[in-house]
């Protein structure tokens, strides 16, 4: 059975903080809430959560998980070889809805899928999130949907939709639309998927030319 818990607030309450950190160190699947739509939430370097993650999502393991962070100094510990305009776009766009896909530090050994060379990484623009960041440290998530499905924008249909969630922090429905995900490895960014962040303001912030 999942267990609901009130996580409105800024900060949120710290014992619906405690019981999701508690989740999570078990290897239980949790349901959290972002800046964009629910997401599903594992610890990765817990054995077999990923799995039960991928298990939960229908998601297959060629399609990597990204990592939340509660800010740039969390990021900076699993990755490496950080590009001058990639850091400016985490000190000028996050917390905010744009996912970096970085290089991998090497001693980093979370599971996230069947790559181990990069990692996505994001910090979300909403409290819950990042203070679950800060009490248990980084974390896996995905959108909380069935694969290839629309995502769940309320804590009540993520439990009738995604059996095998353990805990879900209902902070109420958040609707907007999914992150901007940007392979910064190399000097120049690439869009990877289009969200709720304008292409342009992160070309703009990474210090790239407009296109003509």
């Amino acid at each position: 059975m999942t267990v609901m818990v009130d996580a409105h607030g800024d900060p949120p309450p710290a014992r619906a903080i405690e019981m999701a950190a508690g989740a999570l160190g078990d290897g239980d699947i949790i349901g959290v809430p972002t800046d964009t739509v629910y997401g599903l939430a594992a610890d990765p370097w817990h054995s077999g959560a990923s799995d039960r993650l991928f298990l939960v999502k229908g998601r297959p393991r060629s399609v990597e998980l990204p990592v939340f962070v509660a800010d740039v100094e969390q990021a900076l510990e699993l990755t490496t070889a950080v590009t001058d305009s990639a850091r400016r776009l985490m000190e000028a766009l996050w917390p905010g809805p744009l996912t970096l896909v970085l290089p991998r530090r090497a001693e980093v050994n979370a599971d996230l899928g069947e790559e181990d060379e990069t990692i996505g990484l994001r910090c979300p623009a909403h409290p819950v999130p990042r203070a679950l960041c800060r009490e248990f440290g980084p974390y896996a998530t995905t959108s909380a949907n069935r694969h290839g499905e629309p995502p769940v924008t309320d804590p009540h249909r993520l439990t009738e939709q995604l059996p095998g969630v353990k805990l879900v922090l209902d902070a109420g429905p958040c609707t907007r639309q999914p992150s901007t995900v940007v392979d910064a490895i190399g000097e120049v960014p690439r869009l990877l998927r289009a969200g709720q962040l304008a292409w342009d303001e992160v070309l703009i912030v990474a210090g790239a030319k407009l296109p003509p």
